[in-house]
């Protein structure tokens, strides 16, 4: 069955259907749809175990997300669809981002799902820690004979230094996954999309993840930490999140080594490996110097 066959045979619709790819998307499938009556985004996607992804999981947060005022409402779900309410806006850039004004508004959103989404959340809930990712993959990575399999024990050596850095962990519902794109803006407010890998997790991971996705100076992460935790940055702070970010790194640079091999997606991971393997040596080179 192609995905145009699973999306027409929902019977949610009224009257004919035209359905549209949206581009960009790199774990899952997304359509615009419309109907004589409305437009719904739908997103196909099975269960993900080697990146620990699962659609019930998914489906809680997205329903929490809406509940707690970040997402679109979910209006119909099935195994491995997702159908959402369309919300007219557009995706942000790491352009966007780079701007503090953009930025600033991004952090009301980032801070509620730390801290509200959990108030809304039902049934079984996730944990994800950026560290087992790391181990997890290296693992899967070694047992299939990659080629990238004498990097791994490097990676792990740096991955326990890191780990032992961004201690003490606060904790709490995070996203997990904020890329630029994850960010909609309607032109009245902005929304915060996609719950692939959402779970309990530190605050500093999100925080070190927006920074390296969307490549913040470092001026512009020491303002984005004080103005999500509303105070002065203390140098324990800044050494902790700085680990973070460089987990963060490593686990996209993991991510998408094993993508290379087990994605199905038309997307060059290859390129995106090299791109986000040089960001974390870079970033893993000044946590070095700065220890």
């Amino acid at each position: 069955m192609t995905p145009e066959d699973r999306i027409h045979a929902l019977g949610i619709w009224h009257g004919p259907v035209e359905i549209e790819p949206i581009t960009g998307g790199i774990t899952n499938r997304n359509y615009l749809v419309r109907d004589r009556s409305t437009r719904r985004v739908v997103r196909l996607g099975d269960d993900i175990p080697i990146h620990h992804i699962s659609r019930p999981n998914e489906l809680a947060a997205s329903i929490a997300a809406h509940a707690a005022g970040l997402s679109p409402a979910v209006i119909h779900h099935a195994p491995g669809i997702l159908v959402l309410d369309f919300i007219e806006a557009r995706a942000l850039t790491a352009a966007d981002l780079q701007d503090e004004q953009t930025l600033q508004r991004t952090l009301p959103l980032v801070r509620a799902c730390h801290h509200d989404i959990a108030r809304h959340f039902r049934g079984q809930a996730m944990i994800f820690w950026v560290f087992h990712v790391i181990r997890d993959y290296a693992a899967n990575l070694a047992a299939a004979g990659s080629s990238y399999a004498p990097s791994l024990p490097g990676f792990l050596e740096k991955a326990e230094r890191l780990e032992a850095a961004a201690g003490p962990f606060e904790i709490g519902f995070g996203h997990n996954d904020l890329l630029a794109a994850n960010f909609l803006d309607d032109g009245k407010r902005l929304w915060l999309i996609d719950w692939d890998y959402a779970g309990f997790n530190t605050p500093l991971f999100d925080l070190g993840g927006l920074a390296s996705n969307n490549e913040l100076s470092e001026a512009a992460e020491r303002v984005m930490l004080e103005s999500y935790f509303e105070k002065p940055l203390t140098p324990d702070l800044w050494c902790r999140y700085r680990a973070m970010k460089c987990a963060s790194l490593l686990r996209e640079t993991l991510w998408s080594m094993i993508s290379e091999t087990h994605s199905t997606i038309d997307f060059d991971y290859a390129a995106y490996t090299a791109e986000n393997l040089a960001r974390f040596e870079r970033a893993y080179k000044t946590f070095e110097q700065d220890q």
